[in-house]
C-alpha cells in the first residue's frame, strides 16, 4: 500500500532556523524582522492549521508535543528520522546536524503501541552510520514506492550510497540512485533532501526532471516511474524552489487527498492542478514560516504510520 491515513507529527516547542541544517539546506532564511518567540507563534499556528484540515477529512494525526529539552528547532520534521512499515518494523535513521541526532525519541514508539495500538515487531537503528558519517534522513532523503519497492534516492551530504544500500537490504527496495541539483549563486549544488524535487502518490508522480542534470540518470528515472504504471506530472525548477515537489498523498474518510503548502499550490499551472485532481483531490495550507526558516515544507512534517494494528 503506497498511502495510508495514520500520520505522525510532531508540535513544535522551540522552533527555529536551525544554523546546523543551513550549511547544506539552501532553501532556509533568516527572518530578520521576527523575533524567535514570534517564529515559534507563527510556526505553530501552521502547524496546528493543518492538522485541522487534516483532521477535517478524516485522516488520524497523532499529535506528539515536542520536549524543552533537548534542543530541537527542527522537531517539526520528523520524517527525517523514522520511517513505520507495514511489516511492523520502525527504521531510524542517521542524521547529519548533531542537533537532529537527538529528535530520535523511543518514547514515541511506546505511545504508538500503547495507546493507539500499533504492532512493532522490530526496531532496525542505523543511526550507527553517523560515526562514520554516511547520513540517511528517512523519506527526506529516499523517496519510497512502497508498492513496486523502488527506493528513489538523490545522493547528497545527507543521502550516503552506503547506508542507503543497508536500507533497501534491510526493506527489500530497490534503489534508483542520482544527483539532483539546484542553482546556488550561479552554481549547480546537491539538493538536501529528494523530496524537494519528487513525490510518488498511488498513480503518479510529480517530479523536477530538469533538476537531474546527468541524461543517463533522468533516463533512469523516467523509465523505472512509466514502467511502475504512474503518470508524470512535470515541475519546473523555479516550482520546485517554491516547494512545489513537496507533498504527500494520504487516506481520509474513503477519499484520497495529496497534501501541499500554499506556496506550491499557488505556483502549480491548471494543466499540473488538473492532472493531479483527475486521482485525487488537492488540500493546501500556509506554511510561509516553516518553510521560510526551516527549509522544508508539508511533506516533511508528515510521518506516515504503515504500522499494523494489534
Amino acid at each position: 500500500m503506497q498511502i495510508t491515513k495514520n500520520i505522525l507529527m510532531i508540535e513544535p516547542i522551540n522552533f527555529r532556523y536551525n544554523e546546523q541544517t543551513a550549511v547544506n539546506n539552501y532553501y532556509q532564511k533568516v527572518l530578520d524582522n521576527l523575533t524567535p518567540e514570534m517564529v515559534q507563534k507563527k510556526a505553530l499556528k501552521e502547524f496546528k492549521d493543518l492538522v485541522i484540515k487534516l483532521e477535517d477529512v478524516g485522516v488520524n494525526v497523532i499529535v506528539v508535543k515536542d520536549t524543552d529539552f533537548p534542543d530541537t528547532p527542527d522537531s517539526i520534521f520528523p520524517n527525517n528520522w523514522v520511517s513505520f512499515h507495514a511489516s511492523g518494523k520502525i527504521c531510524l535513521f542517521p542524521m547529519c546536524a548533531e542537533n537532529r541526532r537527538v529528535e530520535r525519541r523511543k518514547d514515541i514508539f511506546d505511545t504508538l503501541k500503547h495507546k493507539y495500538f500499533f504492532l512493532v515487531n522490530d526496531i532496525i537503528d542505523l543511526s550507527y552510520f553517523e560515526k562514520e558519517n554516511k547520513f540517511l534522513e528517512g523519506t527526506g532523503s529516499m523517496i519510497l514506492d512502497r508498492t513496486n519497492k523502488i527506493c528513489y534516492a538523490a545522493i547528497s551530504v545527507r543521502t550516503e550510497r552506503i547506508s542507503l544500500m543497508e536500507f533497501c537490504k534491510q526493506f527489500d527496495y530497490k534503489p534508483i540512485c542520482f544527483i539532483a541539483n539546484q542553482d546556488v549563486k550561479g552554481k549547480r549544488m546537491p539538493i538536501y533532501h529528494t523530496n524537494v524535487m519528487m513525490c510518488v502518490a498511488d498513480r503518479f508522480v510529480v517530479i523536477c526532471l530538469d533538476s537531474i542534470d546527468n541524461n543517463k540518470e533522468r533516463k533512469l528515472v523516467v523509465e523505472s516511474i512509466l514502467n511502475s504504471g504512474k503518470e508524470i506530472i512535470e515541475i519546473s525548477e523555479e516550482q520546485k524552489n517554491r516547494f512545489a515537489g513537496n507533498m504527500l498523498q494520504v487516506l481520509g474518510d474513503n477519499q484520497i487527498y495529496l497534501i501541499m503548502s500554499e506556496s506550491a499550490y499557488n505556483c502549480l499551472d491548471i494543466k499540473q492542478i488538473n492532472k493531479i485532481e483527475k486521482h485525487c483531490k488537492i488540500i493546501y495550507s500556509a506554511l510561509d514560516t516553516i518553510e521560510a526558516c526551516g527549509g522544508g515544507s508539508a511533506r516533511c512534517m508528515m510521518a506516515e504510520v504503515f504500522l499494523p494494528k494489534n
